[in-house]
């Protein structure tokens, strides 16, 4: 169907120590459609000066992709049952913890999206109807074992 590609590129700096972990974990990420974006370890992984705050780290990545192919998904079936959002704007938030098999890994990410429609409002079952459909039919989501779960925005 389609390919796509990322570089990562890393180097060794002067002066530091890869042997001894003496290194930093900054690096590139550069995307076939051109855009180059700082990537590193999280600092919750592997502690400052090694890791690069500023940079996105591969969990981050996760956490946003899962949210932004919700969100393209929600938006195209929406569309698809007449109703039209001017604005969304998800809190997306994915959660690190030790598996049953011992392993650390993203367990759970929960998207909290905040939607805003012109004209007439889908009512909560609509809504929920809408985004469990976005999540079924979602790539990102169909990729990992990772609890993908929808909340709705707190009640004004």
């Amino acid at each position: 169907m389609a390919a796509y590609t990322a570089t990562i590129d890393w180097s060794l700096k002067p002066g530091e120590d890869f042997v001894a972990g003496r290194y930093s974990r900054g690096h590139t990420v550069a995307f076939d459609g051109g855009i180059t974006i700082p990537g590193s370890a999280s600092p919750s992984v592997v502690p400052l000066p090694w890791s690069v705050e500023a940079a996105v780290d591969p969990e981050e990545m996760l956490v946003a992709a899962l949210s932004n192919c919700h969100m393209l998904t929600f938006l195209h079936k929406a569309r698809e049952a007449g109703w039209v959002v001017t604005a969304y704007r998800d809190q997306a938030e994915g959660v690190m913890r030790k598996t049953a098999e011992g392993k650390i890994a993203l367990t759970r990410v929960t998207l909290r999206p905040d939607i805003t429609f012109q004209g007439p409002a889908p009512d909560a079952a609509q809504l929920d109807a809408l985004h469990h459909a976005a999540h079924e039919d979602c790539f990102i989501a169909s990729s990992v074992k990772t609890d993908v779960v929808v909340e709705p925005p707190p009640a004004l």
